[in-house]
């Protein structure tokens, strides 16, 4: 007959065992509160103050930082062009990856080269990516001859405020549709051929066998793609910086770009994390929404 009270001996060895996992896990621990936690911790606390960066001068100002903020007019319209590019991004970059996956999905022989030249952009640094396409839209360039050929003369897209915001978007879309095409693709290839061949024998086309079979099965896919992909836009820094620097006048502007201003050009750091706390609350907020509605329609 056995018994369900351990022995002493036994207790203190069981514990022993569960305390030694624990240890390896202090050097992460420490280096992630070190690195990680007190900074955020801190920022939070610079938010409330009108520390310029520089020096240990900081005065605790309340709620003034983030007041100035909700009332300036630059914070709207960085708000504005955010949304804009998030939401333009978001549509073109899926659409075209999704486009892109169902190409190379295909049986054609050049598929596996065709997938590596269009993931390629993703791998390069977004900053060289700015550069390089800053280069093809300047006046005279290449994207300015072909205008010019097709009888739109001085076309400058990023110097244009009404298309400056475009060309921006064109860049990101450009190197990141390559990674919502990897995640679709990956999707289609989980698909059982079966069904596919089901659908074809009962007489649906290309068409149909993408509208009724294939992308009701690309749910999960397209939730990553979406939070991926609506998540980095709101975030949008390097292709800014790279191409428009903002401009021309505000056209351009982002939280992210505004925050960067803010912080280290015009030493107002404090108003810089306050800033910064609101980017983060609108990514929180959109990324949480998005759980939501996915899982509630997976649900159905």
């Amino acid at each position: 007959m056995t018994t369900d009270i351990a022995r002493p001996g036994a207790v203190r060895r069981r514990t022993r065992r569960l305390g030694v996992p624990f240890w390896f896990a202090v050097p992460a621990l420490v280096f992630f509160v070190a690195l990680v936690a007190y900074p955020t911790v801190q920022g939070i606390v610079y938010a409330f103050t009108d520390w310029s960066g520089l020096g240990s001068a900081i005065h605790f100002n309340g709620i003034d930082n983030f007041v100035g903020l909700f009332s300036d007019p630059q914070t709207a319209g960085a708000l504005i062009n955010t949304l804009v590019m998030a939401v333009t991004i978001t549509i073109a970059q899926n659409v075209t990856g999704l486009a892109l996956a169902l190409g190379v999905n295909s049986r054609i022989k050049t598929r596996n080269v065709l997938r590596t030249l269009l993931f390629a952009p993703v791998v390069m640094t977004p900053i060289i990516v700015g550069y390089l396409w800053q280069f093809l839209y300047v006046p005279n360039g290449p994207v300015a001859s072909i205008a010019a050929a097709l009888g739109w003369s001085n076309f400058n897209v990023l110097g244009d405020p009404s298309t400056a915001i475009w060309g921006v978007v064109s860049v990101v879309v450009w190197q990141y549709s390559g990674y919502s095409m990897v995640i679709f693709l990956a999707g289609m290839q989980n698909i059982p051929e079966e069904i596919t061949e089901a659908a074809a024998l009962d007489g649906a086309g290309a068409i149909k066998r993408f509208a009724y079979v294939t992308w009701p099965l690309l749910r999960t896919p397209t939730a990553i793609n979406l939070t991926l992909s609506l998540i980095t836009s709101l975030k949008l820094f390097d292709q800014v910086v790279a191409t428009t620097q903002g401009g021309p006048g505000y056209a351009t502007q982002t939280l992210s770009t505004l925050l960067y201003n803010e912080a280290f050009l015009y030493n107002r750091y404090g108003y810089g994390i306050a800033l910064g706390l609101i980017v983060f609350a609108l990514i929180a907020v959109v990324a949480f929404a998005q759980m939501r509605l996915f899982r509630d329609r997976s649900l159905q």
